[in-house]
């Protein structure tokens, strides 16, 4: 009986496959899938740490590494949103804007909640309907 089952469900299969092959192709798709997973760009002289506790910029961590940001970018562009708070952290401010455009603010100096009332300094990334950084601004 369990012979003419296996029977019966090896001519459904496509191209000839059987179950072996069948337990093959999803070990070859997973793998292919697992390997093309790519990795996050490195910052150059920035303790992403230090950048992530530093919240709104109040403790002046983010400050000290404007120069080494502007520089390094293009990096972070065409990273998705998921990718950006692995990143740099959760946004200080985020904006939803029309057509599902997200813009993510995070502050080098003087943020919304900081003691001092200095000149605020922050970076400004416009993310497209799907999700990807399409855009940098340093305000």
């Amino acid at each position: 009986m369990l012979n003419r089952v296996k029977n019966n469900f090896s001519r459904l299969l496509p191209f000839g496959l059987n179950l072996r092959g069948l337990n093959g192709l999803f070990i070859f798709i997973f793998l292919v899938a697992v390997s093309c997973e790519k990795s996050l760009p490195t910052l150059d002289g920035i303790n992403l740490r230090e950048w992530k506790d530093d919240k709104n910029g109040c403790a002046g961590l983010r400050e000290k590494v404007i120069d080494l940001v502007i520089q390094q970018k293009d990096k972070l562009l065409s990273l998705s949103e998921t990718d950006i708070i692995h990143l740099l952290g959760k946004p200080d401010e985020t904006e939803l804007y029309k057509r599902s455009e997200k813009f993510y603010k995070y502050y080098f100096s003087s943020g919304p909640g900081c003691a001092g009332s200095g000149k605020k300094k922050s970076i400004t990334l416009r993310f497209n309907a799907v999700g990807l950084l399409k855009e940098i601004a340093i305000d």
